[in-house]
């Protein structure tokens, strides 16, 4: 399944990402922020006035809603962050959303931050049994998940848990080759993050974000390992130009998935 993070049209209203999505043949959208926040309830409460009235809205297209990206952290949570994180499980449920994404925070997997994890992912499959929750808390390999060793040392103590797997961010900053990380990640993922990059200093960071395609990450030997093994979950792009904006617009960044063949689309509706 295609996708993209609204990371990379921020600005945007949602009636406009799901417009983006439609034109480009994308089967979903992962919405980590709209109308220039990050705070979504907050947007949706604005916009919408009540879940009811969004997952109408959300009905009415043709682009599902694969995920709502949170700020929460494994590592560290303060009772203030929980209770943000709370703030969007009305509008999941109603919307039929089923994972919410939270970072795994903390920098070095030692047995503290291990600890403080699963004692956050308890928290929740208490507080999601005793509320009836559907949505799922899903874990982005953000911060100590990119380290190398990290990622099965986690998974002993959390064998169950949901991975977003962020691929560029395991490769880059955890220096792991994709396919030997795929072998450790495949039974708890079925959400990917994409994007591509260069080695050049960038203004943020040591390397440079491109489009897709035209960067050095090892895009083809990933697509084998995957399609060897019949992988048919999500496969979203991740354009930080929220965070990064000297990057070109989402939608040539969109192109340019499509035409290297990163993944497959629907038929599109325009000729973006």
């Amino acid at each position: 399944m295609s996708a993209f993070s609204t990371l990379g049209c921020a600005e945007f209203e949602l009636s406009e990402a799901l417009g983006l999505a439609e034109n480009h043949g994308i089967d979903a959208i992962e919405i980590r922020a709209l109308g220039g926040t990050v705070d979504l309830a907050k947007h949706f409460t604005e916009r919408f006035g009540s879940p009811a009235v969004l997952a109408k809205v959300l009905e009415a297209s043709a682009v599902s809603i694969c995920a709502f990206n949170t700020s929460l952290r494994l590592v560290g949570p303060t009772a203030q962050a929980k209770e943000e994180f709370l703030r969007y499980l009305p509008w999941a449920e109603a919307a039929g959303v089923r994972s919410l994404r939270v970072f795994d925070g903390g920098e070095s997997a030692d047995k503290g931050e291990l600890a403080e994890a699963l004692a956050t992912l308890q928290w929740w499959r208490e507080t999601a049994e005793r509320e009836g929750f559907h949505a799922a808390m899903v874990i982005e390999t953000h911060d100590f998940l990119a380290l190398p060793d990290a990622i099965p040392r986690f998974l002993e103590i959390a064998p169950d848990c949901a991975l977003i797997w962020d691929t560029h961010h395991t490769w880059r900053k955890g220096g792991q080759d994709p396919v030997e990380t795929w072998k450790q990640v495949r039974d708890n993922t079925q959400h990917l993050h994409i994007k591509d990059s260069v080695s050049r200093p960038g203004p943020r960071l040591p390397y440079s974000y491109v489009l897709p395609g035209t960067g050095e990450f090892p895009m083809a030997a990933l697509r084998s390992a995957l399609d060897a093994d019949g992988y048919a979950g999500i496969m979203s792009l991740e354009w930080e130009r929220l965070w990064h904006q000297d990057l070109p617009p989402l939608d040539l960044a969109l192109q340019a998935a499509r035409q290297r063949g990163w993944w497959s689309t629907r038929q599109v509706v325009n000729n973006c």
